[in-house]
């Protein structure tokens, strides 16, 4: 089983890179293989010149294509998920994102934002046609101490980010269960 993160903080490290960082580890431990990218892996005028030939999104592309899952990770800026992440999501094939379970984490300086994943970043996964988009995780940045080193999380946000992980882990299953269905063939279920 492989799954992919993907972290749309135009800085690195972040507080949303650190709950990635979190998710990377527990998947890890648990022997699901984990490919991670960051803004930082694209040249900014690749994604400001929409390049969808550029070597480094082709890769992203042909990688996501062997997922099974994608958690995905942005800060809130001015009520919305990182612009950099939306250029690049904006140049990904239609259906990106088909048969992907993806789990959508977030923070921001304060829970005014919450809903940004809700309004903002699940229309866009939706779109590039995710089979299941989870209920994500919002952390403001008190919730998240020294994510420049060792990040620190309080131990409501653990619980939640284990939650949403452990939901993850099991979505990843009824998703393998269901492509290897017999009353599922070629994409057409059978009622």
């Amino acid at each position: 089983m492989r799954v992919m993160t993907l972290a749309g903080s135009p800085r690195f490290p972040s507080r949303s890179s650190a709950l990635l960082e979190y998710a990377r580890e527990k998947l890890s431990a648990l022997d699901i293989e984990v490919c991670h990218w960051h803004l930082q892996n694209f040249a900014p005028e690749d994604l400001l010149y929409a390049r969808f030939n550029s070597p480094a999104i082709q890769t992203l592309v042909e990688q996501l294509e062997g997922a099974d899952g994608l958690i995905i990770a942005t800060p809130v800026y001015k009520a919305s998920f990182a612009g950099a992440l939306k250029t690049l999501l904006d140049l990904l094939p239609e259906r990106a994102l088909e048969k992907k379970i993806v789990l959508p984490l977030a923070t921001g300086g304060t829970v005014a934002h919450m809903l940004a994943v809700d309004y903002a970043l699940k229309p866009v996964l939706n779109a590039l046609k995710a089979q299941e988009i989870l209920h994500g995780v919002f952390a403001d940045d008190s919730q998240i101490a020294d994510y420049q080193h060792r990040p620190a999380f309080t131990p409501n946000l653990q619980q939640r980010l284990d939650t949403a992980l452990e939901t993850f882990w099991q979505a990843l299953h009824r998703r393998e269960f269901s492509v290897a269905s017999p009353f599922i063939q070629q994409g057409a279920a059978y009622v």
